[in-house]
């Protein structure tokens, strides 16, 4: 009797894959003209920024733009150097403390049962409905009433507390086995010993988005309205007083926003892998 074999391959035609390679290059295409543009326009000269419709193209390339941002940097009463720590440091201090804290807080809500769980992390969801238009007027008067403005820490303890992220930290754990856990405490470790050597590095791509996220939100936050004292506000605040020339000062502008747009997409590029494995783990139902 003749034997039938099944290949256990897809069957997938090269027309359909050229296809889907295609759309999918065009939506890369469409997702990437706006950074190219910004690259684009900190190169043009003046008289090509204001061509309208606006040219995806530069046919004269000069780097005026970033030495008269540097020239402008330089002659600041507060030097430079300390605008760029003090973004910096804001930034390293809030995502170190953010994800050490989400951590903390997702792993009960991940692997614990205790009373008012389900109620608690509802209420906790329910902050995702609000925008930061909204709470900003409360939120400017609690930071008023304990004494936070003009200190870093106006700026890194509302970045601690962040339901998006904490959710993304939840949603990993929660892909642990708990047979996994129940052998490490009949290995004898401890609560702590089981959260930082087999919780922690199970859900390394959650905390590495979270440290991409909560970096690229405030080394891109400004202090205006928090912070008066010169010496104390980030490098965005700075260079937007820099940019605010009018339109002379429009190429500088594109220049220093480019600078701006540097370090996130180094640290996306960096860890792209680990967050499209978190995305794909956050979706999965409870």
């Amino acid at each position: 009797m003749k034997r039938i074999h099944v290949s256990k391959r897809l069957n997938r035609s090269r027309g359909g894959d050229t296809l889907i390679f295609l759309m999918l290059a065009l939506v890369g295409v469409f997702m990437a003209l706006p950074l190219w543009y910004a690259i684009v326009s900190a190169f043009k000269p003046p008289e090509e920024i204001f061509i309208y419709p606006p040219r995806f193209y530069v046919t004269d390339p000069t780097g005026k733009n970033f030495t008269q941002l540097f020239q402008l940097v330089t002659d600041l009463v507060v030097p430079f150097s300390r605008y760029l720590f003090n973004s910096v440091f804001v930034s390293i201090a809030s995502t170190a403390l953010c994800v050490i804290i989400g951590a903390l807080a997702a792993y009960p809500f991940a692997k614990k049962n205790f009373m008012g769980k389900n109620v608690l992390w509802k209420l906790i969801m329910l902050t995702l409905l609000f925008s930061g238009g909204v709470t900003s007027l409360p939120s400017y008067i609690i930071k008023a009433k304990l004494g936070l403005l003009d200190t870093y820490w106006v700026l890194i303890l509302p970045s601690i507390a962040s339901t998006t992220q904490m959710f993304l930290m939840r949603q990993f754990m929660m892909q642990i086995p708990d047979t996994l856990l129940e052998a490490a405490r009949i290995d004898g470790a401890g609560e702590i010993r089981t959260f930082m050597h087999i919780v922690m590095p199970n859900v390394k791509p959650a905390w590495m988005t979270v440290m991409v996220l909560a970096f690229t939100g405030i080394w891109n936050a400004g202090s205006t309205g928090v912070i008066f004292e010169e010496s104390l506000k980030l490098l965005p605040t700075a260079l937007g007083q820099i940019s605010a020339g009018g339109i002379a000062r429009t190429g500088v502008t594109a220049a220093a926003s480019l600078l701006l747009m540097i370090p996130p997409i180094l640290a996306f590029v960096i860890t792209q892998s680990k967050m499209l494995q978190t995305m794909a783990h956050s979706g999965i139902k409870d």
